[in-house]
């Protein structure tokens, strides 16, 4: 019967997984039905900790973050959590030797979007990039190569660019909201009130780098993670590129997607190219 448990657990990632994005859902499900639960397990934790600190703004933030911090790591020392999110998350943690400096780099950049507005230096920006999206994408990484510590090696840099490109195209996206709502600014040195087309076409530019340095990894993970990484990938890029479209004094009034027969679009081209060895 525990396992009854740990199961249902692992389907309340799945559910937070495929509420929060329709995106991400479609890449996870062209994944190997072997590694899809472990990401859904790592999404969800992800997900609530984020939404600690950006949704719940009638409620004392800082008080949930650190109940979800401590639950998370007396679970872990315990070996189960009542919680089903944080209980299905240590279950991967265990599996899959996610090590602890990764969760906690993570929770450390939750905690900065508590009381942090703006980031001033090149370091403390890449400093909260590493933490809030690198660190997540080795914890995929981990997921993907099965136990396999050369090939983690390997593809551990190429996994963070991936991680850095996918969380500054949404720091773009949702330039708006952060600055608007939350009162935030990542990129250093720039007046996000008064963003050039100068500013914009620079970090335009750094994205594309990380998504080039991303590619050369992508297309050397393990089979049963290369197509739905590679969706992901197709997905940011076309993103960023309908963001590089828009004119820099139109950013903070548009909020840019993708459309639902886009994404269908680029998922059939994605396969297309998958099934002819092409990436």
């Amino acid at each position: 019967m525990e396992q009854l448990f740990h199961d249902a657990s692992f389907e309340c990632s799945k559910i937070v997984t495929r509420t929060y994005s329709t995106s991400f859902s479609i890449a996870v499900k062209l994944l190997a039905p072997s590694i899809r639960t472990d990401i859904y397990n790592i999404y969800g934790f992800v997900r609530y900790a984020d939404e600690i600190v950006d949704s719940f703004l009638n409620y004392n933030k800082e008080l949930l973050l650190d109940r979800f911090e401590e639950e998370y790591y007396i679970s872990l020392k315990e070996g189960i959590s009542l919680n089903p999110i944080i209980n299905s998350f240590i279950k991967t943690v265990k599996k899959c030797n996610i090590s602890d400096d990764m969760v906690s780099a993570f929770l450390k950049s939750m905690r900065l979007d508590l009381t942090k507005s703006d980031y001033k230096s090149q370091h403390e920006y890449e400093e909260y990039i590493y933490g809030s999206a690198d660190v997540v994408g080795l914890m995929c990484l981990k997921v993907f190569v099965g136990g396999d510590d050369q090939k983690y090696n390997e593809l551990k840099s190429s996994a963070m660019s991936l991680g850095t490109a996918f969380q500054k195209v949404n720091f773009l996206r949702d330039l708006k909201d952060d600055y608007e709502t939350l009162n935030r600014s990542y990129f250093p040195n720039v007046n996000i009130a008064k963003l050039t087309q100068e500013d914009k076409n620079a970090i335009v530019k750094e994205i594309e780098a990380d998504f080039a340095k991303a590619y050369e990894g992508i297309v050397l993970l393990p089979v049963e993670a290369r197509l739905g990484v590679y969706t992901a990938y197709v997905y940011y890029k076309k993103l960023l590129n309908k963001i590089n479209k828009v004119s820099s004094d139109k950013i903070l009034s548009t909020r840019i997607r993708v459309s639902n027969p886009n994404k269908m679009s680029l998922i059939a081209k994605s396969y297309f190219m998958y099934k002819l060895n092409m990436i």
